[in-house]
């Protein structure tokens, strides 16, 4: 019979080992963007003389300074009015029971079975009919929409959830629905909206296959995507190209940093929940 101590160690060395494997390539570029640009460092070697510079290097060969420019418009443009559509929707399909929104959710979920990658050539020549290719919007517009059934998903998840007596006791106070959705219900949504604001920012800045797509100039592209063509210019620096990989990556881990207390709080609360 598994005891309980049996249970906590075998779980202990499961994240110990997750941890390892998510750690371990980390440290390998870093370690790797620390060498002589042009070099082929071997393992995890630690350089004798760490050249530091490689990143400020690869910050002016990937004109990074742009790059990150264009990627915080598109996140800006994508992840406000997709958490507005999701939370709206959430809220009707999943509080006020809308007449339909069993079948109109079932076609929401639809969404979230169709491949991603069937979808970018009919994106392309819509995009091109609408004259957005080669533009920021050619981007934005359809990762809203790729975004919305998930966030439906996870928003509606969580008003199902809450009590209706908190609704009914606001109606009893004369709340219309406008103010019980503003004054009630969003607040409670913080951290299941923080949390689907930070899937919703991960996604959109580390977005590559659209943005090479649909976007021909490196600078209205996300950093994701400009890496591509980095990743031509000095595909065989391993140096630089894992320097500007960690400067691409640094900007999520930032904001997961930030924001993974409403993060850890979303997920307990799923938890207890279910």
């Amino acid at each position: 019979m598994i005891t309980s101590r049996t249970r906590r160690t075998t779980s202990t060395l499961m994240l110990l080992m997750m941890m390892v494997l998510t750690v371990v390539p980390l440290v390998s570029m870093f370690v790797t963007a620390l060498h002589a640009p042009g070099s082929q460092p071997a393992g995890l070697t630690w350089p004798e003389d760490p050249h530091w510079g490689n990143f400020s290097l690869a910050w002016d060969q990937a004109n990074v300074e742009v790059l990150l420019r264009s990627s915080t418009l598109i996140v800006l443009g994508v992840v406000p009015a997709s958490l507005l559509l999701c939370t709206m929707a959430g809220f009707g399909l999943g509080h006020l029971r809308v007449p339909g929104g069993a079948a109109l959710y079932a076609l929401i979920l639809l969404g979230m079975a169709i491949p991603f990658e069937s979808t970018v050539i009919p994106l392309y020549e819509q995009m091109q009919s609408l004259g957005l290719l080669n533009t920021r919007l050619a981007i934005v517009l359809p990762l809203i929409g790729l975004f919305v059934p998930f966030g439906v998903f996870w928003m509606r998840g969580h008003f199902a959830s809450v009590p209706p007596d908190l609704t009914d006791a606001a109606r009893i106070d004369g709340a219309n629905g406008w103010r019980l959705f503003r004054y009630v219900h969003l607040p409670l949504a913080v951290p299941a909206l923080t949390t689907l604001g930070l899937l919703q920012f991960i996604n959109a800045w580390n977005q590559f296959l659209l943005a090479v797509v649909l976007v021909d100039d490196p600078a209205k592209r996300t950093m994701a995507g400009a890496l591509g063509a980095f990743q031509g210019e000095h595909g065989t620096d391993i140096v630089l190209l894992c320097a500007g990989a960690l400067l691409i990556m640094t900007p999520t881990v930032v904001v997961f940093l930030i924001l993974q207390r409403y993060f850890v709080r979303a997920l307990l609360a799923g938890a207890v929940k279910g």
